[in-house]
């Protein structure tokens, strides 16, 4: 049925007895006609059908009678009646149901189209919803109860359309607040008050005049549900395109709660329930996009819906928390107070020498993907974090985790296709030739049991490391790792520890520009394997990081590895990669960082990343290396490789590719490099930056000719980078090197902000 211009005159004149013309006017859902008599009154009339349902329309005519009744009734349409006295008037056509209804036009111009849009119109508005949702406190029916995807308390069901946002930092933001939503209101959701609402005070909907809001129109979308959802939805839309977005939040919640008092209960869930309906937005327009929708209605908002979820990931939860609470006159969270008893408890309980960073300390309480949030409602870009590997809280890392430990968790004494799984797919990631797995808890239990296992395998006890070198904590780590064992309070070299000078090419003896400077590095190696060779002995091992990190974020020079696994190999020795801050794509342009010296290790050890931020570590090694270790004595470790780990293992991995993480660090670290090389010709205090991918370096020094470390120049710019919310920390034998290994979602609005805020701190300096 075409529903005609001329039809709805007709219409209208039979049906209401008045005598109009009729023009057609886009509609969501439904037909829209404005109508217009010979005095100039005008009407609106609507047609829908029975997708929308008898019962439903009935619902928004019973609900516009009761505000009819309220001190707001004249912010609302009024129906006409037909000839019948009845506000719907049902045709049959076709055998399809219609169901048309006329009412009253309100004057005013809608919010999207208002110039000026400051905090007395954002009060104004809350003033206007409570003073609604006050009136429809008595308000019910049953038609209302429905389960409705733009009621928020539905917003878990958009997690079935998250697959539709291409875009993978779009995607992995949305399911971040999802995920928050389930974590933060799906516990408490049936004990919030229930209500009545409207639940679309849109800028579509809503009119205004004179800084007031004198018209909410469209009673489509309303439903019965948590009564604060009211609130976000309104207090989404007016955050759109908006600057101050907290800050006007606050001005409406404020004003709602002067009328209508709000609970400190339903404040707290605010920010997620934002974030929630701004989720059910985006995930919607894409699944509209995927259906190749042309209807503009579908996309209207779904650029600014992405710009606030932008702002919003950035805004502190305590701080939106706090900004409601203190609105309504309630006590806040923040608090100035210092941490000076908590330090006193940790001093007490925790052992003195677990280092804290920064002058004041930071308390962290709640992180998202590149984002770090504290307890005095600050946001910080995290930028040292390298075992987030994939991000804080990444939604689909913390779902598997969660549903494995729902499920099973237990030691490997049993069959689990989870680590048969994730061996493979491990493993697929590398050489053919490394192709056997064992699952330990961390970085440094990993490189514990491939130093046992490279002694077992050569009969030999000697180890050759890098000077500055740092292999983790255990016991055999710590003594291959002059960065603790040379320090203050270690113990000395060991004597079957040997230490090859560091490759540096820029405080090294040979420098940048010299093309043979890797195999003048790797001589020093085979140096070693010959005083060795003296006394009748031969290395069982060389271990070194693919590229160094506490010896001051050093790529290695060219052909370095492949010179030094030539000369180890040789003389009988084991190749250990440590690729426990360095593998799983940071350098961008390779997977792992051994692949960028184009060797193949005999072993190679991973931490950190595997597992973004979980206890997991593993040893890869050679089916020769394995056959020789299984020699009768049992490997068992209690929580390597159980079913939880194995799960998160395959979450990264599996996050890593789908993202395209390894090509995101490539093109976002190039940016970041070139953004500081430019800081670096500006500023002389820099002398060198360097790195591959999302590991990168930035070494500083008083003088250019002499190399002087710049501390406590360094420390100070840290320190003025942390109040500028930026973490950044230092590294290097001099504790001269800026490092930044952050989380892979770091983006290139974050290192244009980084790049920014240290050319503002360095200027300090001067």
């Amino acid at each position: 049925m075409e529903f005609t211009e001329q039809f709805i005159e007709a219409f209208a004149l039979q049906q209401y007895g008045v005598a109009v013309k009729a023009k057609a006017l886009n509609g969501y859902d439904e037909l829209n006609f404005l109508l217009k008599d010979k005095e100039g009154l005008q009407y609106i009339l609507k047609v829908a059908t029975d997708e929308h349902g008898y019962h439903f329309l009935d619902a928004q005519v019973k609900i516009v009678n009761h505000l009819a009744a309220s001190e707001v009734a004249n912010q609302f349409q009024h129906y006409l009646l037909n000839t019948e006295g009845k506000e719907l008037t049902t045709l049959v056509i076709d055998d399809r149901n219609y169901y048309l209804r006329i009412l009253s036009f309100l004057e005013g111009i809608f919010w999207v189209d208002a110039t000026e849009r400051n905090d007395i119109l954002h009060a104004d508005l809350g003033n206007f919803l409570a003073k609604m949702d006050k009136a429809l406190q008595h308000f019910s029916h049953p038609a209302m109860h429905r389960r409705y995807i733009w009621d928020i308390s539905t917003a878990m069901d958009a997690n079935a359309k998250l697959a539709c946002i291409t875009n993978h930092e779009k995607r992995r933001m949305a399911g971040y607040f999802l995920l928050q939503f389930e974590t933060e209101v799906m516990p408490v959701l049936a004990s919030l008050r229930h209500a009545y609402a409207h639940n679309d005070a849109n800028d579509y909907n809503l009119l205004v005049k004179d800084n007031t809001v004198c018209g909410l129109i469209d009673f489509g979308d309303m439903v019965y549900t948590a009564l604060i959802n009211s609130v976000a939805v309104a207090c989404t839309y007016a955050m759109l395109n908006n600057k101050r977005p907290l800050e006007t939040a606050a001005v409406i919640v404020k004003n709602y709660h002067a009328e209508y008092l709000l609970t400190i209960q339903e404040l707290d869930l605010l920010y997620y329930l934002i974030a929630a309906r701004l989720c059910i937005s985006v995930t919607q327009s894409a699944y509209n996009a995927s259906l190749d929708s042309s209807n503009e209605h579908h996309f209207i908002t779904e650029q600014p819906a992405w710009n606030l979820l932008y702002q919003l990931i950035r805004i502190n939860p305590v701080k939106a928390q706090d900004s409601f609470r203190t609105a309504c006159g309630y006590e806040g969270l923040i608090n100035d107070k210092d941490y000076t008893g908590l330090l006193e408890e940790r001093k007490k309980h925790v052992g003195r020498n677990l280092s804290i960073g920064y002058k004041q300390p930071l308390k962290i309480i709640k992180a998202a993907l590149q984002y770090l949030y504290d307890d005095k409602g600050r946001t910080f870009v995290d930028c040292v974090n390298n075992p987030s590997h994939v991000g804080h809280c990444h939604p689909v890392v913390v779902k598997r985790m969660q549903r494995q430990i729902a499920t099973l968790n237990t030691n490997t004494r049993y069959l689990n296709d989870h680590m048969m799984e994730y061996a493979k797919r491990l493993t697929a990631t590398l050489p053919e030739s490394l192709s056997v797995c064992y699952f330990t808890n961390s970085g440094s239990e990993a490189n514990d049991l491939a130093i046992r296992m490279s002694r077992h395998f050569t009969r030999q006890k000697d180890i050759i490391v890098l000077d500055h070198a740092y292999h983790g904590t255990s016991t055999v780590a710590m003594e291959m790792s002059p960065y603790k064992f040379d320090s203050k309070g270690g113990f000395g070299k060991m004597p079957w520890i040997h230490k090859a000078i560091n490759p540096d090419m820029y405080r090294g003896p040979y420098k940048y520009g010299d093309a043979n400077a890797g195999e003048k590095y790797a001589a020093d190696v085979q140096r070693i394997i010959d005083s060795l060779k003296a006394e009748g002995k031969s290395p069982a091992v060389f271990i070194c990081e693919t590229l160094l990190g506490v010896g001051g974020q050093i790529p290695l020079p060219p052909g370095y590895l492949k010179q030094v696994y030539k000369y180890v190999n040789a003389a009988g020795g084991v190749c250990i990669a440590d690729e426990v801050q360095v593998g799983f794509g940071r350098v961008g342009e390779k997977f792992w960082g051994f692949e960028l010296q184009d060797v193949v290790p005999d072993i190679v050890v991973m931490g950190k990343p595997i597992g973004n931020g979980h206890p997991l570590a593993a040893v890869v090694v050679t089916n020769e290396i394995a056959d020789a270790f299984n020699n009768g004595m049992e490997y068992f470790n209690t929580f390597g490789g159980n079913p939880v780990s194995m799960a998160t293992g395959l979450a990264v991995l599996d996050v890593i590719q789908q993202e395209e993480m390894q090509q995101h660090a490539l093109e976002t670290g190039n940016h970041l490099v070139a953004g500081l090389k430019r800081l670096m010709d500006k500023y002389a205090i820099i002398s060198d930056v360097r790195g591959h991918g999302l590991f990168i370096g930035a070494e500083m020094v008083k003088d250019r000719t002499t190399l002087e470390p710049a501390v406590p120049e360094i420390d100070i710019v840290v320190e003025k980078m942390k109040d500028k919310g930026y973490l950044l920390s230092t590294d290097g034998p001099l504790h001269n090197v800026l490092k930044i290994k952050p989380p892979m979602p770091f983006n290139q609005q974050n290192a244009d902000e980084l790049v920014q805020y240290l050319d503002e701190c360095l200027g300090e300096l001067s």
